[in-house]
């Protein structure tokens, strides 16, 4: 059995065998093991709990096992499109960034938080759009942590999509407003921003 390490983060390592991927937590040295395996252990169940959640809601990886004792979640690999890599060039970027908005507000009128809405953490496979790694996920039914969250992609947006970001997040928020607090979050997106003096677009 051959692994590829396909991405390394700070939390964890992202292997491929075949037409799955293990997401495998790193060990912290500079943590007591005891406290580490017990962090670790908590962070990987908490994950496949709300990728359980959220595969019934989105497209999203289908998980196949996780090994709590080995900090280990498999699911299956999606071979598509890195959003962001690809989302400039593509004909349809403004519907994709709509279908991007129309996802988050499903997670959060389900009480999910994504906490790394980036589009490195989207892949698109034909037509279908997948968001990825749930490692900072979390539940809430705050509106300051749905804000944070759309925060995070206009972020996102316009760090690596800087010829376009205005009207792609433009898209994100039409989508979103298929939430049903929409109106509320919104709000509290703009009192996010004006808390940091960012640049309002939308």
């Amino acid at each position: 059995m051959t692994l590829k390490i396909i991405q390394q983060g700070a939390e964890a390592k992202i292997l491929q065998v075949k037409n799955k991927v293990i997401k495998d937590r790193i060990p912290k040295s500079y943590r007591l093991q005891e406290l580490d395996n017990k962090i670790r252990k908590r962070r990987t169940k908490s994950e496949a709990k709300i990728l359980e959640k959220a595969s019934k809601l989105i497209p999203i990886p289908k998980i196949s096992s996780s090994e709590l004792s080995d900090f280990q979640i498999t699911m299956d690999f999606i071979d598509g499109k890195k959003l962001s890599d690809h989302l400039d060039e593509l004909p349809n970027s403004i519907e994709i960034c709509e279908t991007i908005g129309s996802q988050i507000a499903i997670l959060h009128d389900n009480e999910i938080i994504h906490g790394d809405l980036t589009t490195s953490n989207m892949i698109l496979d034909k037509q279908k759009l997948y968001f990825i790694d749930f490692g900072l996920s979390f539940i809430s039914n705050k509106a300051e942590d749905k804000a944070v969250d759309l925060h995070l992609i206009k972020q996102a947006l316009e760090a690596k999509h800087f010829k376009h970001y205005e009207e792609f997040f433009k898209a994100v928020i039409e989508g979103y407003k298929s939430s049903e607090n929409s109106k509320t979050i919104i709000e509290r997106l703009k009192k996010v921003e004006a808390r940091g003096r960012y640049k309002q677009s939308y």
